[in-house]
């Protein structure tokens, strides 16, 4: 395949006569067509397994299998794929039964190249009209943002369909997923497409910023209103007025501030700090996080009247390993992008290394696969990408979720400041900066009790 042609349309052409599947492919070739070829069932699905198919071409009756079944055994790897089958039978009853489960069209042998071409297009084009397998750069019926996005399974698809319906209403919307989903890329889908889209845009991160500095950084504050504060300054709230606010990781948010945002939320205005003078906002509120805030919430370390405030419109992106799909189209959007950057001329993935893709689950999802993929551009001396290049594959070897690990981490700097304050929750909280109340939440979060340190 050729650098330019990352996004050539890819036919599946099957059929156990060798010479059908020559001129098949030399036709399809000649219109510009990537071209996988199987004799067989199995190699078939193979294929299917290691590549996104735009379209099936498939013989009825094959020594191993009925075209129509192996139809039906794709369709299980790649939802709504399109298949023309061909027949040397040419008999009213295959080809109904074709039509009925689900083929797009059928051809009899020996078929004219021409009108395969013309069917292969048809069937294209109404496969992209009904089910909308459309490339990454032709969703047309979305902003230009959600261009950024490659959604090929039914699982992404039916989030952004969901987001763009809701993107045109004010509510507040939550947006829950495991770390590396795209979060704050679907955040800023649904502001491209409301009617804010011409305001600003502000997110911020609940986990990047200390404590202390949190309520400053959100509302401003005045010339001295404390230690350090030597000018004026505007806060983030402010300079979100009449577009979005995105709190990415909400439920790091500690509990004395949910309460300050809560009542933001509500009255739509607010005092920077060490000013008696008023700030009205408005605002739509977008918010993240990869915890279970419904847990959270239930386990009191989360504020239940913020969480129904900012939970009313929930949305739910699904981890790379259950959009298997969506791995080999990203894969190779990428290659493309990391090769143009590095000037290399990297031509496709090989077959074993899509393979070792399909394989993985994928803890830090797409983040992770595009990192997987900038590695190997960088280390690629070849034009094939070969599964030596594919870091972090095995499950053995493979690195620990961020989130995992930041739980992790978190427990044993607990456990550690309880057993050198002898269980002291005053003096832990203290040496760890902490409210009082804050460091009790996180201990009931990982399920810590002090006495237990005491007796040691």
């Amino acid at each position: 395949m050729k650098q330019t042609d990352f996004n050539a349309k890819t036919i599946l052409a099957i059929d156990d006569d060798a010479s059908i599947l020559r001129v098949i492919g030399m036709r399809l070739k000649a219109n510009g067509y990537c071209v996988l070829s199987a004799s067989d069932s199995r190699k078939a699905i193979d294929l299917a397994e290691q590549n996104y198919i735009d379209l099936a071409v498939i013989d009825y009756k094959l020594n191993d299998d009925n075209g129509v079944d192996l139809m039906e055994k794709l369709r299980d790897l790649q939802p709504l794929l399109p298949a023309i089958i061909l027949t040397a039978y040419g008999t009213i009853g295959s080809a109904v039964n074709a039509m009925e489960r689900g083929a797009c069209n059928y051809l009899t042998k020996p078929f004219d190249g021409d009108e395969l071409i013309r069917q292969i297009e048809n069937c294209l084009e109404k496969s992209r009209m009904l089910n909308g397998r459309y490339p990454p750069d032709e969703q047309h019926n979305h902003p230009a943002f959600f261009s950024r996005i490659i959604a090929r399974s039914r699982e992404m698809k039916s989030v952004l369909a969901k987001v763009v319906q809701v993107a045109v209403t004010d509510s507040n919307v939550y947006i829950e997923g495991e770390s590396g989903t795209g979060k704050e890329l679907i955040a800023r889908c649904l502001h491209a497409a409301s009617p804010r889209k011409n305001g600003p845009f502000i997110a911020i991160n609940c986990a990047a910023i200390p404590e202390n500095l949190l309520e400053s950084e959100l509302l401003g504050y005045e010339k001295g209103a404390f230690t350090g504060a030597d000018g004026r300054r505007e806060g983030l709230f402010a300079r979100a007025h009449g577009g979005s606010f995105f709190f990415d990781e909400l439920s790091e948010l500690p509990l004395s501030m949910q309460a300050k945002l809560l009542r933001i939320l509500e009255e739509r205005e607010f005092y920077p700090l060490g000013s008696n003078r008023k700030v009205k906002v408005d605002v739509r509120i977008i918010a993240a996080s990869n915890s279970n805030l419904d847990k959270l919430m239930h386990d009191r370390l989360f504020r239940e009247d913020l969480y129904y405030r900012i939970h009313v419109i929930p949305i739910v992106l699904p981890p790379l390993r259950r959009r298997k799909e969506d791995i080999l189209p990203l894969a190779r959007h990428f290659l493309a992008g990391f090769s143009k950057e590095a000037k290399k001329n990297l031509r496709d993935i090989s077959p074993d290394a899509l393979r070792k893709l399909m394989a993985y689950d994928w803890p830090g999802n797409v983040r992770e696969l595009e990192n997987s993929m900038e590695y190997a551009v960088a280390m690629a001396e070849g034009e094939i990408i070969t599964p030596d290049l594919i870091a972090c594959m095995s499950g053995e070897e493979s690195i620990q979720p961020l989130r995992h690990a930041r739980d992790n981490f978190e427990k044993e700097y607990l456990t550690q400041l309880l057993e050198l304050n002898q269980g002291n929750v005053s003096q832990a909280a203290k040496a760890a900066g902490k409210y009082r109340a804050d460091f009790y939440a996180l201990l009931r979060k990982h399920g810590l009790n002090p006495t237990e340190f005491r007796e040691k």
